[in-house]
């Protein structure tokens, strides 16, 4: 499965920035520090998660960043295709007439791996922000 750090990362400090949302706007700083993902990586990733409106900016000494929805509403699929991940079971590309030998058939696990992909991305649709910070609410605030 191909899910990088950068897909991880931004579920991760998502998962952060709600769990502080009550607390106002959340600095890069403190979400580098908590979940110990290096900065400039962080901003890296906050750049397209705010290209893709998932998040908004506070500029000013007690500046940070925002959610643009409420944790029920964001789905984790959302995060990690803002930052353009996907998971990825298959070495083939679906689309292609050559099958994943390189050659016109398809391998003969490839429906495994095909409906493994299906599973985990409906997984990821269902599942919400909200979902990943229940459980620690209670440890952090």
């Amino acid at each position: 499965m191909k899910l990088t750090t950068k897909g991880r990362y931004a579920v991760m400090a998502m998962a952060d920035l709600a769990l502080f949302k009550d607390k106002g706007p959340v600095s890069l700083t403190d979400i580098s520090i908590r979940q110990n993902i290096s900065l400039p990586y962080l901003e890296q990733i906050f750049i397209k998660l705010k290209n893709n409106k998932l998040v908004k900016s506070v500029r000013g000494a007690k500046g940070g960043y925002l959610l643009e929805f409420q944790p029920e509403e964001i789905k984790i699929s959302n995060i990690i295709s803002a930052v353009d991940e996907e998971v990825k079971t298959l070495n083939c590309k679906k689309e292609s007439k050559k099958g994943c030998n390189n050659k016109y058939s398809k391998c003969i696990t490839h429906n495994l791996w095909d409906q493994l992909d299906q599973h985990i991305n409906n997984f990821f649709e269902k599942v919400k922000l909200q979902d990943l910070i229940k459980k620690n609410q209670v440890l952090f605030k």
